[in-house]
Formats: C-alpha cells, structure tokens, sequence
C-alpha cells in the first residue's frame, strides 16, 4: 500500500465559509493528515468544517481585534504569510490562493502546488473600484493607495514561488498569464457535492439568491428588478450590507432576507425556486452549480467564470449589463418553465466533487513527478 503524502495546506484566512474555505475543506478531506496554515482563525465562523486541532495560525491571530477586524491587518499580510516555517520532511504544499496564500515560503526541496481562485483582486482587476467603495476614514484614504501599490509588488514577486498552477477556470488562467507571467498546470473549475441535492416536484414562484452581500456582488440589482416586477426573490446570505438591504427594503413584502442559512436548508431553497441568480462577475461561481444540481436554472451576468459553467437553453440564460432593466428584461424573456431537470443535472455531474477530486490528484502526481525527475530526487510515496 502507498505511504500517504505528508501535505501542508495553505490557505488565507479563516474568518468566513465561503467558495474559498469549501476548497480547502475538500483539500482537507484529500489529505487528512494535513496541518492547515492560516493567518488567523475564527472558529465561530467556520464551526466543525475545518478541526480546529490541524490550524496552524500567524502572529496575527494574538493581535487585538484580528478575528472581527482581519481586514484592518491586510497592510501587514505579506508579512504574515511569510513568518510560517514549514516542515522539511513534507512532500507537497498545497496552497488556494486568493491573495496571499501563494506567497508562503516552501521549504527548500518541497515543491509548491498553487491552486489559484483569482489573482488578488484588489491589487490588479478592481483596485480603482476597490478603493472607492470601501469604508476607508478620510485620514487614512491618502496612504491607501501608496500602500496597495507596495502590495502589489509583493504580490507579483510571491507568485512566483510556487512551482506550479492550477486555475479555477479559463478566465483565472488568463489573468495568470496576464498578472503574473505564469503558465497554468490545468484549469480544473471549483465542485458541487452533486449527492447534497435534488429536485423538487413542486416549484414555487420565488428567483432566490446566494452569495455575501458585499457591494461587488449587485444584489440590489436585482432586488430592484423584482420589485419592477412584481416578482418574488429570497436573498440568503450574510455580509456586510445584510442590515442596510434589510431596512432599505423593509417596505417591500416580496423581498426576503433570509440571512445565512444553513447547509441543510440550502437545497429546498433552490430545488423550489423558479431560477437562481447570479449577478456578479467572479472569476468562477460556485452557486450557479449547486443551483443546476438542484435542477434549477440561472439566470447569470454573462462575464467571468459563469461562461463556463452556463449552458443558454439548456442549464440557463445570461444577461449582458448590471442594471435593473437588463435583469428585469431578462426574467420576464425566458420561460422559466421550459428548462428540464434532467437535462441540467446532466450537465453539471461534469462538475462533481469526484471529478475535481481525480483532477486534482492526477495534478499532483504530474506535478511531483516532474519536480522529482528536474531536482534528480526519487519520487517519494
């Protein structure tokens, strides 16, 4: 029987359950011997996802305030990720990076597998935008932008470190290239546990979104567009605009704010609604799957990783501008009726946690091999 590989995990920060943090559960499932190095951990947030015995966290975690207040500590990451000695006996660090995470320094003789979810956002795609709409006090606004550019050339110089790639989808494989100057292993897409969900026989008449409400994700959109309408729309989810859009739309009676809800009660909400919608442009999109595993269709703004995983006619629709009247336009276009279950469940098994499992191994394996065959080192395990 092969000897089990001696892995160390790598990830940014544990302070939410997102796409991200779903990953790395998975990863930690892959390899459960696995220590998980993170720059702070709040178990509140992550609750029995990840055992808190393998989370190996940075200074940052002794600091005041880190757990509620990590981003105020984003000028001192860099820093931070560097600080973790790993050990020299592993056989692999694997890393998912959004930010940080790929600048952690591997031990000399250890190859580095990246498995990147975007190049850090705010330092290449959206720091204009970034810098615009967060909540920054005006004394400090000045020094935030001479700040992220000293960022940014750290981030350029860390992602060279790993050794190799894998991209969350074609789109994140392109601004590898463009961001970094680096080449992409595979483009293997983030998973859905297709066994967690099932359709319904009944559908109710609601659109239902998933995601953080954060500015970026334009669920006011589309709360405005049901509103036009006179449609029904559940909003799961936490964030911090959560108790504004709930005072805001107080008056409205179709619109729900469910707040975060749990896994359990994640299925029902999409097997019973009309349509999934995904407003945003992420570089992948885990929600849209679990939507088509539930047999449902979306309706997704037709940019970023949604290309990839939408099929029009078939799991869903796109439409092409974020505004109220394009999404309006949209709902009232398509017969939401006409989709089948079959046919969309179909589609996304291609999607499924097997799957993503076997890619990733198959990586590995390639990865290590040729590592071991450059570095004239007998391939271990």
């Amino acid at each position: 029987m092969a000897r089990r590989l001696k892995v160390a995990l790598v990830h940014e920060l544990l302070t939410q359950l997102g796409g991200g943090e779903r990953i790395l559960v998975e990863f930690s499932r892959m390899f459960p011997d696995a220590k998980i190095y993170t720059m702070i951990h709040d178990p509140d947030k992550i609750g029995n996802a990840i055992d808190p015995a393998r989370v190996i966290t940075s200074p940052l975690q002794s600091m005041p305030f880190s757990q509620q207040l990590y981003k105020w500590y984003v000028p001192v990451m860099d820093w931070a990720i560097e600080q973790f000695q790993l050990p020299d006996d592993l056989d692999l660090v694997l890393s998912d990076a959004s930010a940080f995470a790929k600048g952690v320094r591997a031990p000399k003789g250890v190859p580095h597998l990246c498995y990147l979810h975007t190049p850090t956002r705010y330092l290449w795609s959206v720091q204009e935008s970034y810098v615009r709409e967060q909540p920054i006090p005006a004394l400090i606004r000045p020094f935030v932008k001479p700040g992220l550019q000293r960022l940014k050339r750290w981030d350029y110089i860390a992602a060279q470190r790993p050794h190799a790639y894998v991209a969350n989808s074609t789109n994140v494989a392109e601004q590898l290239q463009r961001y970094y100057d680096r080449s992409a292993e595979a483009v293997i897409f983030p998973f859905v546990d297709t066994s967690l969900f099932q359709t319904s026989t009944k559908v109710d008449d609601y659109y239902f979104i998933l995601t953080r409400l954060e500015p970026y994700k334009r669920v006011d959109l589309v709360v405005d567009a049901c509103i036009q309408l006179g449609a029904r729309l559940k909003v799961a989810g936490s964030g911090t605009l959560l108790e504004e859009l709930r005072v805001r739309y107080a008056d409205q009676p179709t619109i729900e704010f469910l707040g975060r809800v749990t896994d359990e009660a994640l299925p029902d909400l999409y097997a019973n609604a009309r349509a999934f919608i995904f407003p945003q442009e992420e570089d992948a999109g885990i929600t849209p799957l679990e939507s088509m595993a539930a047999g449902r269709p979306v309706l997704a703004y037709g940019k970023g990783g949604a290309l990839q995983s939408v099929v029009p006619g078939v799991t869903g629709e796109f439409f092409e501008e974020q505004s109220v009247d394009s999404i309006a336009a949209a709902l009232t276009k398509y017969d939401w009726t006409s989709y089948t279950s079959k046919a969309i469940q179909a589609h996304v098994a291609q999607f499924d946690v097997t799957e993503f499992r076997d890619k990733m191994h198959t990586v590995i394996e390639t990865v290590r091999d040729r590592w071991h065959f450059q570095h004239n080192q007998p391939v271990k395990g």
